[in-house]
């Protein structure tokens, strides 16, 4: 009796895994979609309040650093839908994803950033990262090309 047909009991609990898995990114993906969905309206929103509140059409600088650290926010958010689904249709973590969230995040933490509330070693310790995060970039999309 041939026991090709049979799946073994390991086999059918890794499908159950694999199944698990596969709901619960998608699952992620559908929840991921939402957010940046109602953070795309709470952003709207809030550019419609700066600009009809007196004076109107003008937006103070304070009012600029908040809207476009929403922004930076969205896409990081963005970039990691993308690293979601890549890993639903590759299984692998693209390293370039990574990169790219990570690098965004921290260009958004810079731009928000209010330099009298930190010391000169916190500023180029953030300086530091913002490099090492473009080099790994850098270095890893000129080794191989983006499967994207």
């Amino acid at each position: 009796m041939s026991t090709e047909s049979t799946p073994s009991p390991g086999g059918r609990l890794g499908l159950v895994i694999k199944k698990f898995e596969r709901f619960v990114i998608v699952s992620i993906i559908v929840m991921m979609m939402v957010v940046l969905f109602l953070s795309t309206l709470e952003l709207g929103w809030i550019i419609l309040q700066d600009i009809i509140t007196p004076p109107i059409l003008l937006l103070e600088v304070d009012e600029l650093l908040e809207i476009f650290g929403f922004v930076l926010l969205i896409l990081i958010g963005v970039e990691l839908l993308e690293t979601i689904k890549a890993y639903l249709r590759d299984n692998v973590v693209h390293v370039e994803i990574v990169l790219e969230v990570a690098l965004i995040a921290i260009a958004r933490k810079v731009i928000v950033l209010d330099l009298s509330k930190y010391d000169g070693v916190s500023v180029l310790a953030i300086a530091a990262l913002v490099v090492a995060l473009a080099g790994a970039l850098f270095l890893r999309t000129s080794r191989a090309p983006s499967g994207r």
